[in-house]
């Protein structure tokens, strides 16, 4: 397939040279010009693995939109939650109907996307799918070079609206085989990882990230205390999930901890693999990183404002939110993404369920 990959991220650099290694030819796409210069010059990225170290090759690398988006089979963006409607805006002018979006995960992206594009003046028939977890477990090793520590073996997904899923998921599964089918972008946005595992990991861990030069928040920062209010605010988010009638599996956070449980989205043995790499040990800016800025700004918000919409209580999220809040000097509970800065708050449940079926059309 001819796959756009947007954005020039950990998450870009491995599904740019993973997806090109299957085959597939990779156009990517990144706006900043000067940073490309060391992809083009070396023709491709420098993949490492457990297989070793090897030059992947791109079909395209270019800073123009419309050279990398007009005529895609699939579009994939793990860029970070706030960058989505910025991009969707760019690409809108050279998108045509029919294409597939895939957010990596997508904190209900494939929501703000649609309405984006929409608003742009693009077509209405895209249909926008959003996963669980980013599929690889990366760091960029340099310019041109990523490293993947694992490879996700099950990666949960909803597309919005759900009327295009048969059409959407027949080219998603090309491209990546192991993605289980969802009921619709909502139930893909709270399969999302990201603002369980990062919000506790980030905030919990603020003084020796403030303190020390590099702190690896995956292996020392992964403590017994922390690890218990992951699983107490995972467990708000399968509250949510049962009472908007998504069912099982949930992907519960304790079972990518605990190889005795169902296998998780990265598979067994995938967190001793990550702590292993060393690649999580670096420099930390509690403010402004991506941990803060995505999954609890974005992430965590969404889910206390879903909650409150569906009349479930969430003490650790609620509470998590506003120590982020004191901590950013920032309201983030209104400032985030919530249903109401969607203008989804007032939707009955039944009303949600058709809008996530039918979308903006």
């Amino acid at each position: 397939m001819d796959i756009a990959v947007i954005g020039g991220g950990n998450g870009a650099y491995a599904a740019a040279a993973d997806l090109a290694e299957q085959g597939h030819r990779i156009r990517l796409w990144r706006r900043d010009t000067a940073a490309l210069a060391p992809l083009r010059e070396a023709g491709g990225i420098e993949l490492i693995d457990f297989r070793g170290q090897r030059q992947i090759p791109l079909a395209l690398i270019t800073s123009d939109a419309g050279e990398a988006v007009s005529g895609a089979d699939l579009l994939v963006s793990p860029l970070p939650a706030f960058a989505q409607a910025d991009v969707a805006h760019a690409i809108a002018p050279h998108l045509s109907s029919g294409q597939v979006i895939y957010l990596p995960p997508g904190t209900f992206g494939s929501c703000v996307m649609a309405r984006a594009i929409a608003d742009a003046g693009g077509p209405h028939d895209i249909a926008i799918a959003e996963a669980g977890t980013l599929p690889w477990l990366t760091r960029k090793a340099g310019a041109a070079a990523v490293a993947i520590t694992t490879r996700a073996t099950r990666l949960p997904s909803g597309v919005f609206p759900a009327r295009r899923s048969d059409e959407a998921f027949a080219v998603l599964e090309q491209a990546f085989p192991t993605i289980e089918r969802l009921k619709d972008g909502l139930d893909g946005a709270l399969m999302n990882a990201g603002p369980i595992i990062h919000p506790p990991l980030i905030l919990m861990n603020a003084g020796p990230i403030e303190y020390f030069e590099h702190w690896d928040i995956h292996n020392e920062g992964t403590q017994p205390a922390i690890r218990r209010v992951t699983d107490a605010l995972d467990e708000e988010r399968v509250a949510i999930r049962e009472a908007l009638g998504y069912g099982a599996p949930h992907f519960r956070l304790a079972d990518h901890y605990d190889d005795s449980r169902e296998e998780w989205m990265y598979g067994n043995a995938a967190h001793e693999r990550l702590v292993d790499s060393g690649d999580w040990r670096e420099s930390l800016d509690l403010i402004r990183h991506r941990y803060m800025r995505e999954d609890v700004q974005y992430g965590l918000a969404l889910l206390v404002s879903i909650g409150r919409w569906a009349g479930i209580e969430t003490p650790i999220a609620t509470g998590l939110l506003a120590i982020a809040s004191a901590t950013l000097n920032e309201d983030i509970s209104t400032t985030g993404r919530t249903l109401e800065l969607l203008e989804l708050q007032l939707l009955t449940h039944e009303n949600m369920k058709k809008f996530l079926k039918k979308g903006f059309a």
